[in-house]
């Protein structure tokens, strides 16, 4: 699961549907990569992070 994702995306007060209708891509491609069952490319990856006003290293580093 993509929890960092998930939560910029609140901190934004941005629902799925709003952050796919900015980006461009469908509601079900957010849900998926919050879910972790989607890896987005990353010119999607960047395109998230400016919306979200995140790097990509905030939104998709994972802490091991």
């Amino acid at each position: 699961m993509n929890e960092k994702m998930k939560q910029a995306r609140l901190d934004k007060k941005l629902s799925q549907a709003e952050l796919a209708k900015i980006i461009g891509v469908s509601r079900q491609t957010i849900n998926m990569i919050e879910n972790g069952d989607y890896n987005p490319t990353i010119a999607l990856c960047r395109n998230i992070c400016r919306v979200l006003g995140c790097t990509l290293d905030d939104l998709f580093w994972e802490d091991k």
